[in-house]
């Protein structure tokens, strides 16, 4: 097969160098269905990186796309602001009564603009209002969006650097598991909230990822949520769950906290939430915690209504029949682990841990800079995957709950070739 270069010029001469994802898979896509994605030669590559999670039930999904088709055809509202629209009623009726309520979570719904950060900019706000301070706690490797208050409560240093101004207001504590087991949990946090002395202002809010994805796939124990949650309501701080990338099934439950048994103040969820890509972001939030004044918080296309129609078809599809779909990204998630079990066993020297929870998983490698290499060597095999980490040093597999058993054999085939012939 003659595989030709493709014409990225127009990209490398007009768009501008913050362009990321491109550099490493330097091809011209064109199409997408399920987990392939094919570029304008016709090669075709398996999708382990979902839209960084945007796409938990694949590429132009057959069902959500039939609805968002149709939805068009008639000439329905696409941009409404936040008028009301039989879009987002039939949305909020079906979150309310297949998502909420079996789950017996009070939340009311926020639409707070397009993106996640624009919901984790809402919960901080909101957060503060309520509680009328300013700080905010976070942990380290946190991501939580590109947005100059989002970043404030992000730990790597790249992307705060970005910003170009101080980020202030926000305070690092350590995430589960950072001594390695050698300190109490939250020792040193109940410590500064005690004392003081300790120069730190008491927080409005506590903001956590239970499953940090772009930190490197740090998984915290549901014991030590439980803790967190546990210390927020005795020291009179909020506690919000940015579940952008980890809600929506991504781990298994329909939120990521669940497994926890937790009931978070905030709740922020974007990424998958309109099932398509489009889109979409929502702030939840317990009912006490309203104190909004009409358009306090405002934005142009909090109104995305093709998104509310493929958000629809989603909750509608997949999430009608209770735990089917939490059950089947379980099962994938064990095949998932038994192929990094057999590319650890495979490499001992050069694998350092793997890490995940349902459909996301991390492998970490002594070299930190082995990750890119073994992603930019699957890319070549026809696999897409990308690295996490501070310094990247962990490869990350995003692939969609929709993905076949078989999918995901071939796709854990190429992974192990691909470290195999990567030094």
């Amino acid at each position: 097969m003659t595989i030709t270069q493709p014409d990225l010029s127009v990209f490398e001469t007009l768009e501008s160098e913050v362009r990321s994802y491109c550099r490493g898979w330097p091809t011209v896509f064109d199409r997408a269905q399920g987990s392939r994605m094919y570029d304008e030669d016709g090669h075709a590559y398996l999708d382990f990186f979902a839209g960084a999670g945007s796409l938990n039930y694949g590429h132009n999904n057959p069902v959500l796309k039939r609805a968002l088709i149709d939805y068009l055809e008639r000439d329905g509202v696409t941009h409404g602001l936040d008028m009301s629209t039989s879009a987002k009623r039939a949305f909020l009726e079906s979150f309310q009564n297949l998502v909420l309520r079996p789950r017996d979570l009070p939340y009311k719904v926020m639409f707070p603009g397009p993106t996640g950060t624009n919901a984790v900019e809402s919960a901080l706000k909101l957060a503060r209002k309520v509680k009328g301070r300013e700080a905010i706690v976070s942990f380290t490797n946190a991501f939580h969006g590109m947005s100059l208050g989002s970043l404030a409560v992000t730990g790597n240093a790249f992307k705060r650097a970005g910003a170009g101004i101080p980020l202030v207001h926000g305070t690092p504590m350590p995430f589960d598991n950072y001594f390695d087991g050698r300190v109490p949990d939250f020792l040193w946090f109940e410590r500064l909230l005690e004392d003081q002395g300790s120069g730190l202002n008491k927080p409005a809010a506590v903001i956590v990822e239970t499953v940090q994805g772009e930190g490197g796939i740090n998984v915290a124990r549901p014991e030590w949520l439980r803790a967190l949650a546990e210390l927020c309501a005795r020291q009179d701080m909020l506690l919000i769950v940015d579940d952008i990338q980890m809600g929506c099934g991504r781990t298994g439950a329909f939120f990521s906290f669940e497994e926890a048994g937790i009931t978070p103040d905030i709740v922020t969820v974007s990424k998958s939430i309109s099932g398509y890509g489009l889109p979409m972001s929502l702030c939840l939030f317990k009912p006490e915690l309203d104190i909004w004044e009409p358009g306090e918080h405002n934005g142009t296309f909090r109104g995305n209504n093709p998104a509310f129609v493929t958000a629809t078809a989603a909750l509608e599809t997949y999430w009608a029949d209770g735990s089917a779909m939490e059950k089947q990204t379980r099962a994938r998630g064990e095949q998932v682990e038994q192929g990094l079990i057999a590319i650890c066993e495979e490499n001992p020297a050069d694998v350092r841990e793997y890490r995940g929870r349902g459909l996301v998983w991390g492998m970490e490698f002594h070299d930190k800079g082995r990750a890119g290499r073994v992603a930019r060597r699957a890319f070549d095999l026809g696999l897409l995957v990308e690295t996490s980490g501070p310094e990247g040093e962990v490869l990350k597999l995003l692939p969609a709950l929709t993905v076949t058993p078989e999918e995901l054999d071939e796709g854990m085939s190429v992974l192990a070739r691909a470290v195999r012939e990567t030094v």
